[in-house]
């Protein structure tokens, strides 16, 4: 066949073949990048063959990442690690942590578990029709933290692993090769130190678990606002996919709605002082939790014959029954169609009633987080004073902050 007579390569071809030749340069940049850059590494092989492989549709980790570690064990170290805090304490310590990797500009390797104290674990009997006097807990005394939090949707905003990935295994088996360039368990170093020291930026993984201190501790300035890089709002936003679907479906049925957040339980313990005279951290909580005092204090807020949505720790049958008299009452025991098949513990069903009530058109919490909060109780949310209860009108303030 003359020259004059081949045929030309088609257009496809030629795009197949310049891709090749992209490819191609790519891979023979990045390992000689590795073998001889700064990323030069002695498991080399082993980790892009990891990276290469990884599932799409995951965020892709990169050879360069570095990781903070904290333990196996929300709060730990720290006093609370012989059982567990409630997840107030073990959210601000995952914040604390959080915001720790963040500011290193490291990955942070989270938990695969979360600890359940089992007086945190009791399952809802609001509405319930019988009157027995005993409580039926879920079982178990843990939960997988994937079971509670979307990870992809939190390495959006901070790069996240959990510590029985594929993925830790690899790091931590890598550092062991690294010697003192792998691995720095560090106690009482700032977190300014731990970024601007060179001993400390180059590590591939900084051990925070050397602290005898639990993890909310270290942030236990907190009440410096200029200094939290994650708002109150967001662990609670990033629940699991399921848990956050739950939820829409529940606020779908509900409409148009208002809701309140009643803590009373754990937070009504008392005790005697020395002459025998009972005293409470908070003490106005039990009255301003009662309902007459709730209708009282959410009335100018929220309109006569709205819907009101109740999430509360309180376990006693028909104790919020008088707020019939004003609203309409929903609790999460009337949407068991949606949640019995999905919830297997109380830490689930808190997150689900949590975007419930944060969705509502109005909303009362129990204490105030910010300024601008609606609360039930004037009560501070931290209270190192054991005082007398009140239960009288007479103290309370007639307008709603």
């Amino acid at each position: 066949m003359s020259k004059a007579q081949r045929p030309k390569p088609t257009s496809g071809t030629q795009r197949l073949v310049l891709l090749c030749i992209v490819v191609f340069a790519f891979l023979l940049l990045l390992t000689s990048v590795i073998s001889t850059g700064k990323l030069g590494l002695p498991y080399q092989q082993t980790l892009i063959d990891y990276f290469v492989r990884s599932p799409l549709g995951k965020r892709q980790h990169t050879l360069s990442e570095k990781y903070l570690y904290w333990g196996n064990r929300i709060d730990c170290p720290g006093k609370n690690c012989e059982t567990c805090a409630g997840l107030g304490h073990q959210e601000s310590s995952l914040r604390c942590a959080l915001e720790e990797a963040m500011f290193l500009n490291r990955t942070f390797v989270m938990p695969s578990g979360m600890c359940i104290n089992p007086i945190h674990n009791k399952k809802g009997i609001l509405n319930r029709s019988d009157n027995k006097s005993t409580e039926e807990g879920w079982g178990g005394s843990s939960c997988a933290m994937d079971s509670l939090y979307d990870i992809d949707l939190i390495s959006e905003k901070i790069p996240v692993i959990l510590d029985d990935s594929k993925t830790w295994h690899i790091v931590l088996s890598t550092s062991m090769k690294l010697g003192d360039r792998g691995i720095a368990h560090v106690h009482g170093v700032s977190r300014h130190e731990l970024k601007d020291n060179s001993h400390y930026s180059s590590l591939l993984i900084i051990n925070r678990t050397a602290s005898p201190l639990a993890w909310f501790v270290e942030c236990k300035d907190r009440s410096n606002r200029s200094n939290v890089m994650l708002p109150y709002s967001f662990l609670p936003t990033m629940a699991a996919a399921n848990l956050r679907n739950a939820a829409e479906k529940i606020k779908a049925e509900l409409g148009d709605y208002d809701a309140i957040h009643v803590r009373r339980g754990d937070k009504l313990k008392t005790r005697k002082d020395r002459f025998g005279v009972e005293r409470i951290q908070f003490p106005h909580l039990d009255r301003d939790t009662r309902p007459e005092f709730i209708l009282h204090r959410i009335e100018k807020r929220i309109p006569k014959g709205r819907t009101l949505f109740i999430g509360s720790n309180e376990r006693r049958p028909g104790f919020f029954s008088p707020l019939a008299v004003r609203y309409k009452l929903a609790y999460s025991s009337n949407f068991s169609e949606i949640l019995d098949p999905l919830i297997k513990n109380n830490y689930q069903l808190f997150m689900v009633e949590r975007l419930v009530m944060m969705g509502a058109k109005t909303f009362f919490k129990t204490f105030r987080e910010y300024e601008t909060d609606l609360t039930l109780t004037d009560d501070p949310k931290k209270n190192k004073n054991w005082e007398i209860p009140v239960y009288t009108m007479d103290e309370r303030k007639e307008e709603v902050s």
